[in-house]
């Protein structure tokens, strides 16, 4: 079976919304979680199939885990030391997410272990957390191409090092913290730029000393883990469509409740301001050890700026509804130091430029980056290549487009947006599934 949504032209996105749980969050919830002492109750758990299949390999690990029920989990930790080995290969399914951090947890156990996950997982590179994952003693085997799937040799006797990450990446900072609790020694990390840093602020919640000198984070090996509360608020990468949506969509003025703002991940407020978006936060508070607040937008004149490259790591996985943003606004936008979106769940530079010029915009994709000249949108069928945020990004689209869009291959917004038609079809967005 496949699913299509058919979006109609026009419309608005009007009251007030609250979009699922933070994915990233979601996953640290179940990861730490797991390896805590003590049982670690989960509220506003994103029930999509990315963190579900985190939970399964926890389980499969010998971790009893309840739920989730409405949002919530109760996840019953073994500590530091009992994980036990699994009787299969472990699926992440499509979760990048799932692999590359669990990688990095598994590389220091008394036990081997496979991960694999679906034909879009298979595709991406993975040699950048087995690699730097080797300078600390662990023992990991890529597929052909340095691709899924991983097949690692547990090593309990793993050493800390010091190491400049060559590009800006939260999973591969978080790989290697996970692997240093367990190594002898202090490990240091260096990013070039800034990235979210949700494990370092789910670590210190748990009671593991962490701590950041500058662009350096470093954690001693050794500690333990205790259980706490975890509040996931609301993903603000899902309510980027939604703020995207309502910014080029006449008549629109929608808030978003409760959504994660992490200073780590509030890129896509910037940049949209830095068009001309009617963007107000309000009601700012802390929940779970992360910042929150609710966000009020409304229709905007949007016009094309040349997007600054630190914001590039805090809005890496909002650029394919910033690049329709781009398309509606007045004049050129153009990205630069954007390479790490050509190897996410698809090439979104790429996809999104061909998506984007199906639609009658003129989209020129560079190596690390696009060139969008705002206009018109038009209609027509478009292709997502099973890529979550493509297929959302194209759907909000059609609140400006002149005639109908069609995106194909949709099946995979369950990984990160469960409801995401219904949710969108309530404020205002005239969609609908097609399934054949």
């Amino acid at each position: 079976m496949t699913l299509a949504y058919a979006v109609h032209p026009g419309g608005a996105l009007t009251g007030r919304v609250r979009v699922p749980g933070d994915k990233s969050i979601s996953h640290r919830s179940i990861m730490l979680g797991s390896i805590a002492r003590g049982t670690t109750r989960i509220t506003g758990f994103l029930e999509g199939e990315d963190a579900l299949a985190t939970a399964q390999i926890f389980r499969a690990l010998g971790v009893r885990i309840e739920g989730p029920d409405s949002g919530e989990v109760t996840v019953h930790g073994v500590g530091m030391h009992a994980l036990r080995a699994p009787h299969r290969v472990l699926d992440c399914g499509n979760s990048g997410t799932s692999m590359r951090l669990i990688a990095g947890l598994l590389a220091a156990q008394p036990f081997d272990a496979e991960l694999d996950g679906d034909a879009s997982l298979r595709r991406r590179p993975m040699r950048r957390i087995a690699d730097p994952l080797a300078l600390m003693g662990a023992r990991i085997e890529t597929g052909e191409g340095g691709r899924p799937p991983l097949r690692i040799r547990g090593n309990p006797e793993l050493s800390a090092i010091e190491y400049a990450l060559p590009v800006a990446s939260a999973q591969v900072k978080s790989a290697l913290l996970l692997a240093a609790m367990y190594a002898k020694g202090t490990t240091r990390i260096t990013e070039p730029a800034p990235t979210r840093d949700h494990t370092e602020r789910m670590l210190a919640a748990l009671g593991y000393a962490i701590r950041r000198i500058g662009a350096t984070v470093e954690l001693a090996g050794g500690g333990e883990l205790r259980a706490t509360a975890i509040e996931v608020p609301a993903d603000i990468s899902s309510a980027a469509f939604f703020m995207v949506g309502a910014s080029i969509a006449a008549g629109s003025d929608i808030t978003l409740e409760h959504v994660g703002m992490n200073p780590t991940r509030t890129g896509v407020i910037a940049i949209l301001r830095l068009m001309g978006a009617d963007l107000a936060v309000a009601n700012e508070r802390e929940g779970g050890g992360e910042p929150v607040a609710d966000v009020r937008v409304r229709a905007a004149a949007l016009r094309g700026v040349e997007i600054p490259e630190r914001l590039v790591p805090l809005a890496i996985d909002e650029f394919p509804a910033l690049f329709v943003a781009a398309a509606c606004a007045r004049g050129r936008t153009v990205l630069r130091g954007a390479a790490e979106l050509r190897v996410k769940e698809s090439d979104r530079i790429q996809v999104m430029a061909d998506g984007l010029a199906a639609l009658g915009a003129r989209a020129t994709p560079t190596a690390d980056g696009i060139m969008i000249e705002g206009g018109a949108l038009g209609g027509g069928a478009v292709e997502s290549h099973g890529d979550h945020r493509v297929a959302m990004a194209l759907a909000m689209a059609g609140l400006a487009a002149s005639a109908p869009i069609v995106i194909r291959d949709c099946a995979n917004v369950a990984t990160s947006f469960p409801g995401f038609v219904d949710l969108a079809r309530q404020a205002g967005l005239r969609i609908r599934e097609d399934r054949a």
